[in-house]
């Protein structure tokens, strides 16, 4: 059974800088999709960033498109999320989460999703 863990999360004044990674234990046949969602108190899954099953092709949404940039170690199975310049509107539990069929840019449901890290952005 695949787990996912994020960490990393955490609170920081608006224009800091947090480094979210989230690992990835357990058996698989084949590798998937892997993205970034958030929930913001109140809001609905907001999807964030995407990286394809190579680890090559990232995608990101428009509101955070320029400050954040997801990363994959496929050697040690981890995902990452480097996010620069912070808003107080990126305040929201993370997510990291999986898709099996490649389809993850854009999407809000995924096969598997990790139990979260809190992100909290002061202005």
């Amino acid at each position: 059974q695949v787990q996912l863990v994020e960490s990393g999360g955490g609170s920081v004044q608006s224009g800091g800088s947090l480094r979210l990674s989230c690992v990835m234990s357990g058996r698989w046949f084949s590798r998937p999709c892997m993205s970034w969602v958030r929930q913001a108190p109140g809001k609905g899954l907001e999807w964030v960033a995407s990286i394809n099953s190579a680890g090559k092709i990232p995608s990101y949404s428009d509101s955070v498109k320029g400050r954040f940039t997801i990363s994959q170690d496929n050697t040690e199975n981890t995902l990452y999320l480097q996010m620069n310049s912070l808003k107080p509107d990126d305040t929201a539990m993370y997510y990291c989460a999986l898709r099996w069929d490649d389809g993850c840019h854009g999407a809000t449901f995924h096969s598997l999703r990790g139990q979260g890290t809190q992100v909290t952005v002061s202005s």
